[in-house]
């Protein structure tokens, strides 16, 4: 599974990283990035949890 972030939609707030710090972080500009390419099993519930969390909805799967 792949994950990407709507710069568009991020706040900002940190909270996916915080949820999943393997899987997201804040870049320079402020705003949350996926730096996994995939997904996999050791971080997919924190990375399922961080989208779920996400307050502006801005974390979204990318359908393969």
């Amino acid at each position: 599974m792949k994950l990407r972030v709507d710069k568009d939609l991020c706040i900002g707030c940190g909270a996916c990283q915080a949820t999943a710090p393997d899987v997201f972080e804040l870049k320079d500009d402020g705003l949350a990035e996926c730096i996994l390419s995939d997904i996999n099993e050791e971080v997919m519930e924190d990375a399922m949890d961080a989208k779920d969390g996400c307050p502006t909805d801005a974390i979204k799967e990318i359908e393969e």
